[in-house]
């Protein structure tokens, strides 16, 4: 199934984009019927697709539909209601998703039908928003990364902003008042179609299940004034235009050479690395989230002092080290602690002895679809001592479980046994690079 996007589709949102962003003030209001174009939803159709996940609360999964109706027929229904004013958004199913301190985290999952909905909108909107949006602002955008936000926070540490505002926000995904963000979005769009379809996936009844397994309503609905569910395909956009009135005030007052304070922010998560001092940008940064009707998690919003210190981003840990042979300062980009012992309890997951009764291969496979992914990400600018710890444990998890397969039950004797090199070329462990992965000419300092 191709995801490229059709060229009918790019020839709108480039022209979408070039409007938005040669009149900076106007405000679009002719863009609901492209929403059930043909091409729009069958292409916001493969994305849904591709991007997977479980069933809503209809619970009707992706095969469900193309064995019974099929997806034309799914399509067409969708296209008629839109284009007839009848869709009406369903419940969004919600789900706890265990974080590593032990919590649990809130996902909206909405039914696959609203998904393609969302994610029509999403096609069509994303390029007026995108023309928008400051050059510091990094996540669910086209063509940035979190690679591209780690590489200007180094910059910045590069150029002396070395005092840094670790900021982390109190349930931003739940604070977010809809009444705001409407407004947000009509300062660009006043299409009555789009706004209420916006406003239906806004107050959408969240749905979760007591202790004992039964259906209850946990949020949304007709009287909910915040929050946007985390899970769904228009939330991270909107998400990102709400927190855009915080990088615009920084821009337009130029905060920046005003306070000597540079702002890097990827969805919700965001620092401000400054050079003269944090009071000043900490005490703008309160009074702006508190006109947002945000505010800061003060337990979790830390000052650090990068040259003596790290702080963690996007799953790294950055502080300014000294190279071992030149002495000379340079940006420290390194997975963190919690990352690193995060791959390694999955690794040491996939590899215990009760697994030794199914195939070794599918062992082996398990293994490297978790290495592979971790690898993917974290092998990025000064990484190799983690990478180089995570790849030997994998060799020593894969032995172990080499020796409780084959009741090995010496240690050296499985080394002898199982030597390195019959790991990879006999068993086919995937191999992480292990060299430092600079992705920059600043990193190899």
């Amino acid at each position: 199934m191709s995801l490229t996007t059709p060229e009918t589709i790019r020839t709108l949102q480039r022209k979408l984009y070039a409007k938005a962003k040669q009149e900076p003030a106007y405000r679009f209001y002719a863009l609901y019927d492209k929403t059930y174009r043909a091409d729009i939803l069958s292409h916001a159709w493969r994305l849904v697709w591709a991007n997977g996940g479980n069933p809503g609360i209809d619970g009707i999964s992706f095969e469900a539909i193309e064995r019974g109706e099929g997806v034309e027929g799914f399509l067409r229904e969708l296209a008629r209601d839109l284009q007839e004013k009848t869709y009406r958004a369903q419940p969004v199913r919600r789900v706890m998703i265990p974080k590593a301190d032990g919590s649990q985290r809130p996902l909206g999952i909405p039914t696959i039908r609203d998904r393609v909905a969302q994610m029509a909108v999403k096609l069509v909107i994303e390029p007026i928003f995108e023309a928008d949006f400051c050059d510091h602002s990094y996540g669910f955008r086209p063509k940035r990364s979190a690679f591209d936000a780690v590489d200007d926070i180094a910059n910045a540490l590069w150029a002396g902003h070395t005092q840094v505002i670790d900021a982390d926000l109190s349930k931003y995904f739940d604070s977010i008042p809809h009444a705001k963000l409407l407004a947000v979005v009509a300062e660009r769009i006043v299409d009555g179609g789009i706004l209420a379809l916006i406003k239906q996936w806004l107050k959408a009844p969240v749905i979760g299940e007591d202790e004992d397994g039964k259906r209850k309503t946990v949020g949304g609905g007709k009287a909910s004034s915040v929050g946007t569910p985390q899970g769904g395909v228009i939330s991270p956009l909107l998400a990102n235009l709400y927190l855009h009135l915080l990088d615009r005030i920084w821009e337009r007052h130029r905060l920046k050479d005003k306070l000597g304070a540079h702002i890097v922010r990827y969805a919700d998560d965001f620092v401000v690395l400054c050079k003269r001092g944090v009071e000043e940008p900490l005490t703008v940064i309160r009074h702006v989230l508190e006109r947002l009707g945000l505010t800061l998690n003060e337990t979790k919003t830390h000052i650090v002092d990068a040259k003596e210190t790290g702080f963690n981003f996007l799953g790294f840990t950055i502080q300014m080290s000294r190279g071992a042979k030149s002495g000379k300062s340079y940006p420290n980009v390194r997975p963190t602690d919690k990352a690193v012992k995060k791959i390694k309890a999955r690794l040491t997951e996939l590899t215990q002895r009760k697994l030794t009764c199914i195939p070794l291969e599918d062992v082996v496979r398990n293994v490297n679809r978790s290495l592979k992914g971790w690898a993917n990400y974290f092998h990025y600018r000064n990484s190799s001592n983690k990478m180089s710890e995570v790849r030997n444990h994998a060799e020593e998890r894969l032995r172990t479980h080499l020796r409780k397969r084959h009741k090995i039950r010496n240690r050296k004797a499985g080394l002898f046994k199982f030597p390195r090199r019959d790991l990879y070329e006999r068993y086919g462990l995937y191999k992480p690079p292990t060299e430092a992965g600079w992705k920059s000419a600043h990193a190899s300092a």
